[in-house]
């Protein structure tokens, strides 16, 4: 079975019987190559430029022309026609970037050329030197003096003319990669938007740590914790759930500014908007609340999104274009509650109440309390309805353990959920630092843990120490990268992240 002709657009996938039988052809090609001495998989090729820098370079060339100018370049072959005297492969570098190969046999000799037409196949890695010139059609092009293997596929690429399924996408990204534009693009947003996030941290005096990712005891968040045991310390060990306690120990530690940009890890579900593993973001800033923690966060985002798309307008994978710039609105989480409601809820509204309220619309909430039930029905009622960035403000006790006691309201603190998209991007709290009131907290939290409650939190001793020797008044913030670029992209969460866990 020969694969020396490009795949016409609309031709079937080959079969899996098909392929088995493409591998034996490409690995005898491969034993081959090594028996001439030509080297399936060489060390390195003399490379002396990029396809980028060569298209740059010289773009503008007009057909049939000719430069003088040699060069050396290597990329995936992605398209092949062999004829007679001609043969043709065009080569795409790591961005996609693509660059006309043509072997003739008057520059390359007999032995080359049928050597070239045995030999090389779609996928394969090759290596060209020769004039940099433009085809009678003005493709741009190198006319080869010279070709080498630079590595043997040893699998035939899919059909580059049909979309990847869904699940060869996330399941085999590197296809994904090679074959379509918009994964290499979701990789490189992603690399802007996170080197935007740093600089703008630099710029505002941040420091950037590093905290554990295997625990002794999990904490930061409401989740569900990864258990494993360490054979050497004979113990058993939490992947973490969020980085919270110990950056806020650095901060006690006198690290005023601090962030970390790493991972989480949270045994709950998966779907369109969460990742049993995915990237966080988390700042503390000492001497700040949560208003000022959300002006911060509002800057990284439109910084972000400078750097990404070059304007505070980005445009989706769908061609919508989403505005992320202006001042946000915020919304009080009680009031837009009662509002879409249609009836008063208030900290002081009962559990029976809200029970009643939850019953009647359909909400089902576990292990419901005040703060629990609050929280789903502001998510049915108020949701939906969010279309512009929107900070939350101004949420239950219950749900928030963290979380400093409003200043004015009793019965809420002093949190925000961001909403862009529709969907939860961020989180910012005025910080509990009073070491009395957060050991209360950790023993409420304890009392659901016993009756149950998987995601509640333990009581931490050694982090309840750190605060006995003085936390300054703080806001922090958290938001996922994954879900930052979710909102810069309108993708799904599984196309954000380069190599998702997938069942």
């Amino acid at each position: 079975m020969s694969e020396n002709e490009t795949t016409p657009e609309g031709e079937r996938e080959l079969t899996a019987e098909e392929v088995i039988e493409q591998k034996a052809v490409r690995l005898a090609k491969r034993d081959r190559l090594n028996e001439l001495g030509l080297e399936a998989y060489p060390v390195s090729v003399p490379v002396t430029e990029t396809i980028p820098a060569v298209r740059e370079r010289f773009g503008g060339l007009e057909a049939d022309a000719t430069t003088g100018v040699t060069v050396g370049v290597a990329g995936r072959v992605v398209h092949l026609r062999n004829t007679g005297k001609l043969c043709f492969a065009s080569l795409q570098s790591g961005d996609g970037s693509r660059l006309q190969a043509m072997v003739s046999l008057a520059e390359v000799g007999d032995e080359s050329l049928e050597l070239w037409k045995e030999l090389v196949d779609l996928g394969d890695h090759l290596f060209v030197s020769g004039e940099v010139v433009s085809s009678r059609r003005g493709e741009l092009s190198i006319m080869a003096t010279e070709w080498k293997i630079a590595s043997k596929a040893l699998l035939p690429l899919p059909n580059l003319h049909r979309e990847l399924g869904d699940e060869t996408r996330v399941r085999s990204r590197y296809l994904d990669l090679i074959v379509r534009d918009q994964a290499r693009q979701t990789v490189l947003t992603r690399a802007k938007a996170v080197t935007s996030l740093r600089n703008t941290f630099a710029a505002l005096d941040f420091v950037e740590v590093e905290t554990p990712m295997l625990q002794v005891m999990h904490g930061g968040a409401a989740a569900r914790p990864f258990v494993t045991h360490s054979h050497a310390f004979d113990m058993e060990l939490f992947l973490r759930i969020a980085p919270e306690l110990f950056l806020k120990r650095a901060v006690v530690g006198g690290i005023d500014r601090v962030y970390e940009i790493n991972r989480n890890f949270r045994n709950e579900g998966a779907d369109s908007t969460h990742s049993p593993e995915f990237a966080m973001l988390e700042a503390y800033e000492a001497y700040g609340d949560y208003t000022s923690i959300a002006g911060l966060t509002q800057r990284l985002i439109q910084e972000a999104a400078l750097a990404v798309a070059g304007s505070h307008e980005v445009t989706w994978a769908d061609g919508t274009v989403y505005d992320l710039g202006g001042e946000w609105d915020r919304l009080n989480l009680y009031h837009s509650l009662s509002t879409a409601a249609g009836q008063d809820v208030t900290p002081e509204t009962s559990v029976a109440t809200l029970s009643k309220i939850a019953a009647k619309e359909g909400v089902e909430v576990v292990a419901p309390n005040h703060g629990k039930l609050v929280e789903e029905l502001w998510e049915h009622f108020v949701k939906p309805g969010l279309t512009r960035p929107t900070f939350v403000m101004d949420f239950p006790v219950e749900t928030s353990p963290l979380t400093r006691a409003h200043r004015s309201v009793p019965g809420v603190v002093e949190k925000w959920d961001l909403y862009v998209r529709g969907f939860e991007l961020a989180t910012g709290y005025s910080e509990l630092v009073d070491p009395v009131v957060q050991r209360e907290r950790f023993v409420q939290q304890a009392q659901q843990a016993a009756a149950g409650d998987e995601e509640a939190m333990r009581l931490d001793e050694d982090f309840l120490r750190a605060l006995e020797h003085a936390m300054p008044p703080s806001g922090g913030m958290g938001m996922g990268i994954d879900r930052l670029l979710m909102a810069l992209t309108g993708l799904g969460i599984r196309e954000t992240i380069l190599f998702p866990l997938v069942k």
